[in-house]
């Protein structure tokens, strides 16, 4: 049975592109072009994706995923936009998005991102997402976005958070300098400046003072380790 993708796309053009692309490479594609009829159809359940623009009538892209979220769905949805700062990306993810692609794409990109969503939702079926993380005395609540060390509150701002994330996410590894540019900053270039270096030293006075043990390490030459052990 081929799997069944929802497009929510205004544009007639990117509507036609996606369906032509979608069905040749074997999936059922479903199409509507504002975000409250996106909404609905979402709610049937029967989706294995869905595909949505950010900017739609009668209900935002935003929103829409929201509500889907909100209303316990849990298939995987791939957001377009034209809206590329890194800002607008990480409103889109918080919002519930599983991808995030900026206008203009390639389709082979499009495609490539769509089946790994949907491997990735087939490999954890029915499983829930894992909302905290754990690194020895170390507690991230990924929903409340917030971080205990001991049983103390660790207050970080967004960014300190993001980077603390990805370093739990990767616990026991070595993250080098050009990883967090790319993740956290999405520079694709080193822009010849200590920022990961000065929120790194920041992250770790929080995470480090008063308490008896270190836990987020220099790794000379490579990168940083978060581990709780030395």
């Amino acid at each position: 049975m081929s799997r069944k993708i929802l497009v929510v796309e205004d544009d007639p053009v990117t509507m036609g592109y996606l369906q032509k692309g979608l069905s040749e490479a074997g999936y059922a594609v479903e199409l509507c072009s504002d975000g409250r009829d996106g909404l609905f159809l979402s709610s049937e359940g029967i989706f294995d994706l869905v595909v949505a623009d950010r900017m739609l009538p009668g209900l935002d892209g935003i929103a829409m995923v929201s509500a889907i979220r909100a209303a316990g769905l849990t298939m995987p949805v791939l957001m377009l936009s034209a809206l590329t700062s890194v800002d607008d990306r990480i409103d889109g993810l918080k919002a519930g998005a599983d991808d995030y692609l900026c206008k203009p794409f390639s389709f082979a990109e499009l495609s490539a991102r769509i089946e790994a969503l949907v491997r990735r939702s087939e490999r954890l079926g029915g499983e829930v997402p894992r909302t905290r993380l754990g690194v020895g005395d170390l507690e991230i609540d990924l929903l409340a976005r917030s971080v205990h060390r001991a049983g103390r509150v660790i207050a970080l701002g967004a960014r300190e958070f993001n980077i603390l994330e990805y370093l739990a996410r990767h616990a026991g590894e070595v993250v080098t300098r050009t990883m967090m540019l790319e993740k956290i900053w999405n520079y694709h270039f080193d822009p010849g400046s200590n920022v990961v270096d000065v929120h790194i030293g920041r992250l770790r006075r929080k995470l480090e003072d008063g308490f008896p043990t270190p836990i987020l390490h220099t790794v000379r030459g490579a990168g940083y380790r978060l581990s709780a052990d030395n």
